[in-house]
């Protein structure tokens, strides 16, 4: 969705019309993005994915033919047996596909996306499902409109860190609530070969990552971006891990992992101590860092590390 969000801001700047196409409910398909969207012009032509495009012929006929008047439908499609094979998807599914007129979306839900903030929509559908309403929410305390109740499922479902969608029958109505939190950001502590390789595990999951080796530098990065950063720390040197891990520890930052023997523990455990942190903050560093995935090599450790990321920022 977030690719989708100069488009759609940019469409919005020419005055174009269109519709904004994605799941309201799923079964099946297999592994797949639970953000995939799709944008479909004034011209039948669609931008973005979902379900590998097997739908975007039908959604664009659909989407030309919603009655005047109409901000909304909903349409089921499904793909079995040999037309998954012929798509190249991993397994087959249905799904109710909700297609909504884009005016009806708020600008500042593209913006906002297209600044990387921790967003949610949140999407009522009267019983036709014919007419349709959005309004933002985000982890502020305040300043958001819409139904009570999903504005506090919304942020609810932003702390788990992951992005997806969420569709129930509520006193409101049918409500669709998605999230996009902030994309995780590794802050790395220290150089070497595991950083280069955390870096390039990073990439592959769709995760910012920079390395910095001056405490100063690795403090300001935190700072910058609190609710996304993940801190992992490499650096064995006291004048960089210490106030490193203590600025972490006490900002809230969702994972802090640190690398080193038990003795390097036991030391940095000692420092933080002296540096007026409590057993409490000092449990929520993950040491040994990573996964207990049986690695023995470098490219390993930075799979187990980023598997150990992943699961915090899942609550598991």
């Amino acid at each position: 969705m977030r690719e989708l969000a100069e488009t759609a801001r940019q469409w919005a700047a020419q005055g174009r019309t269109g519709v904004l196409a994605r799941p309201l409910t799923e079964q099946g398909f297999g592994p797949r993005h639970p953000a995939d969207a799709v944008l479909i012009d004034q011209d039948g032509r669609c931008y973005g994915t979902l379900y590998r495009g097997v739908f975007d012929e039908y959604l664009a006929a659909e989407a030309a033919a919603l009655p005047a008047g109409h901000t909304a439908c909903v349409r089921a499609v499904s793909v079995h047996d040999d037309d998954v094979k012929r798509a190249g998807m991993t397994c087959g599914g249905q799904a109710e596909v909700l297609l909504q007129s884009l005016h009806t979306v708020p600008a500042r839900w593209w913006d906002l996306l297209a600044e990387g903030a921790d967003v949610a929509l949140i999407t009522q559908l009267d019983e036709q499902h014919t007419r349709v309403a959005s309004t933002v929410a985000t982890t502020a305390p305040e300043g958001d409109e819409g139904p009570a109740q999903a504005v506090a499922r919304a942020r609810e479902l932003l702390t788990r860190r992951r992005a997806g969608r969420d569709a129930r029958y509520t006193d409101d109505g049918l409500v669709l609530i998605e999230t996009f939190p902030a994309v995780p950001q590794l802050v790395i502590v220290g150089g070497g070969e595991l950083a280069d390789l955390l870096t390039a595990q990073a990439q592959l999951l769709g995760w910012h990552a920079t390395v910095e080796t001056a405490a100063q530098d690795a403090v300001r990065r935190l700072a910058e971006r609190p609710a996304a950063a993940c801190l992992i720390v490499l650096s064995h040197e006291p004048d960089v891990d210490i106030p490193v891990l203590s600025a972490a520890l006490t900002s809230g930052i969702s994972y802090v992992g640190a690398l080193g023997s038990r003795r390097t523990q036991a030391r940095r455990a000692a420092d933080l101590v002296k540096a007026g942190l409590d057993e409490e903050q000092l449990g929520r560093i993950h040491g040994p860092i990573g996964l207990d995935l049986g690695a023995r090599t470098p490219a390993e450790t930075a799979l187990a590390i980023c598997a150990e990321v992943l699961a915090a920022l899942d609550g598991r």
